[in-house]
């Protein structure tokens, strides 16, 4: 299991959440497949299963309409869209 938290700090500035979805390659970029819980001190936080020794690409929707990559990503590439996609790099169970 791996948990995802972004805290609302990261958003670009002047955005305030009110949701934010974790989409990516995991839930094959479904925008409302894997909605963030708020967690206490204005941090968003999904729980997902992925296999290990993977990468993952993903990026946030905010308000169902406002993309965002996260900054602490492992890595990031190109999207196809003009935009990259965050990249997570998961070692070896």
């Amino acid at each position: 299991m791996e948990s995802i938290l972004i805290p609302q700090t990261q958003l670009p500035k002047g955005l305030k959440a009110q949701e934010i979805n974790l989409v990516g390659d995991f839930n094959e970029w479904n925008h409302s497949d894997t909605p963030m819980k708020a967690r206490k001190g204005d941090v968003f936080e999904a729980t997902l299963e992925l296999q290990p020794g993977r990468t993952y690409q993903f990026r946030y929707m905010v308000n169902g309409e406002h993309w965002f990559n996260d900054k602490s990503a492992d890595s990031y590439a190109s999207s196809g869209y003009g935009e990259d996609n965050c990249v997570l790099i998961l070692g070896d169970a």
